[in-house]
């Protein structure tokens, strides 16, 4: 069972969010239905740690097995969506490198998803959620740092 709760208020969800790197790019995914990119992650479960479920959820959405390097980010973010109140934390983990082989447009575990390789010197001009990895990427920091977003 994911980590998460509806009231009437709003929305909660715990999140772990996969940094997938390779030559300069981020590995994103894109929605058929959605006009931004966003991280490969998803849901925690309930006993499941952040790292475990970053792993899992890097795995169903691109095939590959990869590792954790290091926690980066943590956000928590505010927003509205479907005229409801919605409060998210993510844990946003760098992933060690890997021999991965993914070609832009291929398919996630989920039919309308396609992963895509995104420049990190472009993605200031790209639509990217969470916002703040638009620019966040450009120079990692070796620390962990806490965001906190209202969109």
């Amino acid at each position: 069972m994911d980590i998460g709760m509806k009231t009437p208020d709003g929305d909660f969800t715990l999140r772990a969010a996969a940094l997938i790197i390779k030559n300069n790019q981020l590995l994103v995914i894109k929605h058929n239905n959605y006009d931004c990119f966003y991280t490969i992650g998803g849901r925690i479960k309930i006993n499941e740690t952040s790292t475990d479920a970053v792993i899992r959820e890097a795995y169903e959405e691109t095939g590959y097995l990869f590792s954790v390097d290091r926690l980066v980010f943590i956000q928590e973010r505010f927003y509205n969506a479907s005229n409801a109140c919605h409060h998210e934390v993510v844990f946003f983990y760098l992933m060690k490198s890997t021999d991965v082989r993914i070609e832009n447009e291929t398919c996630t575990d989920q039919q309308e998803e396609n992963l895509h390789w995104l420049s990190i010197d472009e993605l200031q001009n790209t639509k990217l959620v969470p916002e703040f990895l638009q620019t966040a990427l450009t120079n990692i920091p070796k620390e962990v740092v806490h965001i906190i977003s209202e969109e």
